[in-house]
């Protein structure tokens, strides 16, 4: 029986090597290895022996990666009198190109405003043609865009390190003088001046003698200070009375004011970690040159930052107005609104009637309309007419008139004040966190 077996395997076998290398085979092509094992593997199963799994045929070769596009990158700082359009001549771009470059960056930045000590970057391929283009501007922000079939362009905030800083002051003739003679940044003498305003006219409030307590940080990107320095807490203590204010950090977006250990005043800013830059009230227009009413406040933030709802409430207009540049207004309901100008850009979801929650983000910070800077408006409006921001009550948040938790926070801004005294009379004016 073996013999018969045998006999008939060899017959296939050879009528599969006569199929293979007939008429029908490619000239010079033999079989492979793992052909003739499938074809015998199912008699071959019948063979006396050890029992051999099947032969899968070898997988196919992975094709090599193509190799990286060959492109150049080409960068310079901006000098006096340089335009982007001569930086992209310089870098090799034709005028069509270098028209495409800009009017992609200008979709997030007004190109009028580039200046010194900007930089300008280009990657450009084999064919000539950009890649990439950014614009690094003011703070170490960066607008960048990449070109493929539509060009694409974003905001891209720095990545900054905080350094913590503290100090004591004595006031004598004015606040300015005695955050000088401290060596603390004097910018904070127009900021406690501006945050008190609704609470309390600090100007007229010194007699001289007072004490200053202040902690505040600075942002660093690699070995450079980026922005200004931004205040966290402050202890003033008057004759008749001690008041503190906390400020938001990077994350947060409440400033608190207490007096002699009760909260007073607590006011909800749109842009997280902004600093408060105008008043509400009678100023010098920075653009017009003369005084007329300013009907919000100001924050002062980088381009780009985010802007969000600081009450839920209906969207009833999110556009273009003469003065306020690109702006969205809220509805809240009993009369009251709120009104954000100046965008960057707006919520692509945001049209009349969309319903907004608090926090939600509606845009980004910019600098359109009548606008000197990147910055926020931002106004209260009751029945029409504008109201203080810091110091209505309307949008007030329940959860934050618990005296209780009022109370730690102020109590955990104390420790933190005094952490950062302590390490600044250890020999360092400040620390990296």
């Amino acid at each position: 029986m073996r013999y018969w077996t045998g006999l008939v395997v060899g017959v296939l076998v050879v009528a599969g090597v006569a199929r293979w290398g007939g008429e029908d085979a490619p000239v010079g092509e033999a079989p492979s290895e793992a052909a003739l094992a499938i074809e015998t593997a199912p008699e071959s199963a019948a063979l006396p022996g050890p029992a051999i799994g099947p032969v899968l045929p070898e997988p196919a070769a992975v094709p090599a990666p193509a190799p990286a596009e060959d492109a150049t990158d080409w960068s310079r700082v901006v000098g006096g009198g340089e335009s982007l359009d001569m930086l992209l001549s310089e870098a090799g771009l034709d005028a069509v190109t270098r028209a495409r470059v800009s009017e992609a960056l200008a979709t997030e930045y007004d190109l009028r405003r580039l200046q010194p000590g900007h930089g300008v970057s280009v990657r450009i391929g084999a064919d000539g043609m950009p890649r990439e283009a950014a614009l690094e501007i003011e703070n170490g922000v960066r607008i960048e865009a990449r070109f493929g079939a539509a060009p694409t362009v974003e905001v891209v905030p720095p990545a900054l390190d905080p350094v913590f800083f503290a100090g004591t002051a004595t006031i004598g003739s004015s606040v300015y003088a005695a955050l000088e003679a401290a060596e603390i940044p004097t910018r904070f003498a127009t900021d406690l001046e501006l945050v008190l305003a609704g609470t309390l006219d600090l100007r007229s409030a010194l007699a001289g003698g007072e004490t200053l307590r202040v902690a505040w940080r600075e942002h660093r990107l690699g070995d450079r200070t980026i922005g200004e320095p931004l205040i966290d807490f402050a202890q003033i203590t008057l004759a008749d009375a001690r008041y503190e204010i906390l400020w938001p950090d990077a994350e947060s977006t409440l400033t608190r004011i207490y007096r002699d250990d009760v909260l007073v005043q607590i006011f909800d800013q749109p842009v997280a970690g902004a600093r408060l830059s105008s008043a509400f009230g009678p100023r010098k227009h920075p653009v017009h040159g003369f005084v007329r009413m300013h009907s919000g406040v100001d924050y002062e933030a980088a381009l780009g930052a985010r802007v969000r709802a600081t009450e839920g409430g209906r969207i009833v207009h999110a556009g273009r107005k003469s003065g306020y540049g690109l702006m969205v207004e809220i509805d809240h309901g009993g009369g009251v609104q709120t009104l954000y100008a100046h965008l960057s850009s707006v919520n692509a979801a945001l049209t009349e009637g969309v319903r907004v929650a608090a926090g939600d983000e509606i845009g980004r910070v910019g600098s359109t309309g009548t606008s000197t800077a990147p910055h926020l408006h931002y106004e209260i409006v009751v029945d029409g007419t504008p109201v203080q921001p810091l110091t209505d009550q309307r949008l007030r948040r329940a959860e934050d008139a618990d005296p209780a938790e009022a109370r730690r926070v102020l109590d955990r801004a104390r420790d933190a004040l005094d952490r950062r005294l302590a390490e600044a009379g250890a020999g360092g004016a400040g620390n990296e966190g």
